[in-house]
C-alpha cells in the first residue's frame, strides 16, 4: 500500500452528509462491526446515522472526521471524538474501520494518532480515554501501538453471548516531552 506525499496513508477531514452512502451505511449493519463499536448489534440506517451526525453538530459535544483513505480518498472508517466534557477536558475516542478490505494494516493505528492530535490540539482535550471488549485485541493493540496505555479492566463488565467479559479500559495523555 502506497503512502501518500504527506507520508500518511491515511487522513482526517469532518465527516459530511455526503459521506454518508449506502456503502457507509452498510457498515452499521454489519452485526460484527456493530457489536465491538456500539456493543449493540442493532443496524442503523443511513436516516439514522444522518440525523445522529446532524444531532452531533447541534450539540457540539461530539465530533465525527472521516478516515480517508489517501491513495484514492476513499473514505474508509470514522474517529469519533466526544463527548467532550468541557469542565474535565476528557474525551473517548473511537475509531471504526468500517471497510473491513482495510482492516490488519495498520491504517487504525494511523488515524488514531491523528485522531489523537485533535483532540489535543482543536477540542483542547487533556485526557483521552475508552474501553472495548478484551478480546477485542486487534482494537487493543491498535489503540497501544498509537500512544494509549492500559489503566485497568472491569471484571465481567460485558455480556457477550450471555457470557461475561471483560471491558479493558485504556487511555492517551498529549505528549509532555
Amino acid at each position: 500500500m502506497a503512502e501518500s506525499a504527506s507520508g500518511r496513508r491515511v487522513f482526517l477531514r469532518r465527516l459530511r452528509e455526503e459521506d454518508i452512502d449506502e456503502r457507509f451505511a452498510s457498515w452499521f449493519q454489519n452485526k460484527d462491526l456493530m457489536q465491538y463499536y456500539r456493543g449493540n448489534p442493532k443496524p442503523m440506517s443511513r436516516q439514522d446515522l444522518l440525523d445522529e451526525l446532524s444531532d452531533f453538530e447541534t450539540k457540539g459535544e461530539v465530533f465525527v472526521y472521516a478516515v480517508v483513505f489517501a491513495e484514492s480518498n476513499l473514505v474508509i472508517g470514522t474517529i469519533k471524538i466526544g463527548p467532550v466534557h468541557a469542565v474535565h477536558r476528557t474525551s473517548d475516542l473511537v475509531v471504526l474501520l468500517g471497510d473491513v478490505e482495510f482492516h490488519g494494516k495498520g491504517l487504525a493505528v494511523e488515524a488514531i494518532v491523528q485522531g489523537n492530535n485533535r483532540a489535543f490540539t482543536e477540542h483542547n482535550v487533556r485526557k483521552l480515554h475508552g474501553g472495548m471488549y478484551a478480546s477485542n485485541t486487534a482494537s487493543i493493540n491498535a489503540y497501544l501501538k498509537a500512544g494509549w496505555i492500559i489503566e485497568g479492566s472491569l471484571k465481567d463488565h460485558y455480556l457477550v453471548d450471555g457470557e461475561p467479559m471483560d471491558r479493558v479500559l485504556v487511555a492517551c495523555f498529549p505528549s509532555r516531552d
